[in-house]
């Protein structure tokens, strides 16, 4: 643990304002106690991390309601694809890590992610394809699930 990711953790928190926490990493650190502040350090991180996820299923959802839409009526249109784009491009800017240019949930964690956001944006498309004809039930039978997934984690990770 350096200053730098000491002084992100500090202004993260101060800006999602979770001072309290902050008050008390900066007690444990005048008091010396180094062992606690690292645990709170820590929990700090894993609540950042939370909210990146949440964030991520969030825009995961709009991503996959397009692309069920795309898939199950064979045809794009400009709105579904600003919002695809749209919803790429938020979760490509919360998964960036600023400092270290990598990213915060590996290919694995995003498809864990999309996996979870799935039946969500099925029942979304479900009630916007085909001016709300279909059950999900029968919209996921029209669609691949593993396919679509997986082209959304391909437009995630595109440079």
């Amino acid at each position: 643990m350096n200053i730098a990711h000491l002084t992100f953790i500090y202004n993260h928190f101060k800006k999602n304002n979770q001072m309290e926490e902050l008050f008390e990493l900066k007690d444990l650190l005048l008091a010396g106690n180094i062992d606690d502040a690292l645990l709170l350090v820590e929990e700090l991180t894993e609540m950042s991390k939370d909210d990146k996820l949440n964030k991520i299923f969030s825009f995961g959802k709009i991503l996959l309601l397009h692309l069920i839409k795309q898939a199950a009526e064979k045809r794009q249109t400009r709105s579904w694809e600003l919002s695809i784009a749209n919803a790429v491009k938020e979760i490509q800017r919360t998964n960036k890590r600023r400092k270290t240019k990598g990213n915060y949930l590996t290919r694995e964690e995003l498809r864990e992610t999309l996996e979870d956001a799935y039946d969500l944006g099925l029942k979304a498309a479900a009630k916007e394809a085909f001016e709300g004809k279909y059950e999900a039930e029968e919209l996921a039978e029209m669609v691949n699930k593993t396919a679509i997934i997986e082209q959304g984690i391909e437009l995630i990770l595109e440079k």
